[in-house]
This record gives structure tokens, C-alpha cells and sequence, in this order.
């Protein structure tokens, strides 16, 4: 008995490791068969990501702190610029710490945080050509934390592949703002009166003003957790952006639901203001 036993749970184990290699072996055929259907020129060149979900990752996994969840979504994004960077996109915007997050979050979150963003910035300015920038206020965060985004916008600034934007200490209203007072106090520089910059104001040139400044705005923001909402992220580069929403929380974002984003962005009839 006790050896047809020990049979009967080697029969189950290996039945069990081919179930799990086969759904493996689905699931990255599924993945080729994807790629494969994805045209070069239907691939959006800016794509941005709101990662959103980690707390409740955190919270649905048992773990007493939402840092488990903000380092399995850092990780995550990580996974997510290679992705982008295979697929030929050029240029990734990230929403990883907002103004509001800086005043409402618990002291102890908001330290984890900043601190796994350090991380994942240093780590990405030490990946080959990638570019690395930080748009957002950053007078209003840590020394610490200004610290390494300024030395990794330092060391990818001769970088032409993939370009990564890092939104800390963002806000979309708040970046408009800028804008504008950049644009008034060039203009005050060379003696021009309001009506005369009243006259002359363009959207083109606020767009020049913004901290993405001369980049091309996002062709598909993505959000994580089944959320639909902006949070005030790139709310003026957003005006003509496709918009996909993913039920998965942050951490579990997998390949295939990024790849099911890219193609359905490309199966889109873009008409911009109609």
C-alpha cells in the first residue's frame, strides 16, 4: 500500500508538471502569435503607464506593509520598459509618485517609496542607451531622491534609445502652470507687454513649455486595477490619446495583456478631435 501510494502522488506530480509546462508553453505560443500580428507602423511611438493596484496587491497577499506591493510594481515596470524597448516604442512615461501622494501618503509608505523609486530609477540609467528623465517638481521631494534623478538624467543624457520618462512629484495642472509661468517670465526677459503675450499664446507653445517638452505626446496611456480616471497625469499631452484600461493590479500585469493593449491601440480608427 504505502508504495502504491508513493506511486499514485508521482503520478499526480508528474501529471501536475506537464499541466503547468503545457499552459507555459500555450501561453508563449500565444505570445509569438501576438507579436507576430503587430505591424511596425501601428506600434505607438509614446506610450504612458499609470501603475496602479500595489497597495491592494499588498493587501490581498497578506502582507502587513503596501512596500511588498510598491516593489513587486517597480520590479513590474521594469519588465514593462523591456517590453516596450523589444517592441520598437520609443519613448515610456511612468506615474510613479504624484503631488498629492507627497501630502496625503503615511510617513512610513511614503518613505518606502521613495525610496524604491531611487532604486528603480539607478537601475534603469544603467541599462544601455536608455534615457532616463525626470519630469515633475522635483524641488518638492527629498535631497536623497532628487539626488538620483538628477545623476541618472546625468548619466543617459548622450542615450538615443529608449527614452523613459519618470513622473515624481507630478502633477498634470501643476506642470500647465509651470508652463505658463516659464512662457511669461521669457516674455517679460524681452520687454513684450501681457497683450502683446496675450495675442501671440499658442498651444503649441505651452506645449513646448511642459516638462516633456519637444517630446511627441502619448499615442496610448495604459492604467493598471480596472480604474478608469486620469489622476492628473499628462492631462494636456493626453488631449488626443487612446486610452486602455487593464482589470489586472499593478504587479500582476502580465506580457500578453500589454500585447493585447498594443494591438487593440492598433486596430483604432485615431481621429483626433472628432
Amino acid at each position: 500500500m504505502p508504495r502504491a501510494r508513493a506511486a499514485a502522488r508521482y503520478r499526480r506530480h508528474v501529471a501536475s508538471v506537464w499541466s503547468n509546462e503545457g499552459r507555459g508553453l500555450l501561453y508563449r505560443l500565444y505570445i509569438r502569435r501576438l507579436r507576430s500580428h503587430l505591424v511596425p507602423g501601428n506600434v505607438p511611438h509614446h506610450v504612458a503607464m499609470m501603475i496602479d493596484g500595489n497597495r491592494r496587491w499588498a493587501k490581498q497577499l497578506g502582507y502587513q506593509t503596501a512596500a511588498h506591493g510598491h516593489r513587486a510594481g517597480a520590479a513590474k515596470m521594469r519588465e514593462f520598459l523591456q517590453w516596450c524597448d523589444e517592441l520598437g516604442i520609443r519613448v515610456v512615461s511612468l506615474y510613479l509618485l504624484s503631488i498629492d501622494n507627497l501630502h496625503k501618503r503615511d510617513s512610513k509608505e511614503l518613505a518606502d517609496l521613495i525610496e524604491i523609486i531611487a532604486d528603480l530609477a539607478e537601475e534603469i540609467s544603467h541599462e544601455p542607451d536608455w534615457r532616463v528623465q525626470a519630469v515633475g517638481r522635483t524641488e518638492l521631494l527629498p535631497p536623497d531622491l532628487a539626488r538620483v534623478l538628477r545623476e541618472a538624467e546625468a548619466r543617459t543624457k548622450d542615450h538615443s534609445g529608449l527614452h523613459v520618462n519618470l513622473a515624481v512629484g507630478y502633477g498634470g495642472r501643476g506642470e500647465i502652470v509651470d508652463a505658463v509661468r516659464s512662457i511669461i517670465a521669457k516674455h517679460d526677459e524681452h520687454g513684450g507687454s501681457l497683450e502683446e503675450l496675450a495675442a501671440s499664446l499658442t498651444p503649441e507653445q505651452i506645449g513646448e513649455h511642459l516638462y516633456t517638452g519637444g517630446q511627441p505626446d502619448p499615442d496610448l496611456v495604459i492604467r493598471t486595477s480596472g480604474e478608469q480616471r486620469l489622476s492628473d497625469f499628462l492631462l494636456w499631452q493626453s488631449a488626443h490619446s487612446e486610452f486602455y484600461f487593464v482589470e489586472a493590479l499593478g504587479p500582476d500585469l502580465r506580457e500578453v495583456d500589454f500585447l493585447r493593449a498594443i494591438r487593440d491601440f492598433a486596430s483604432r480608427d485615431r481621429r483626433y478631435g472628432g
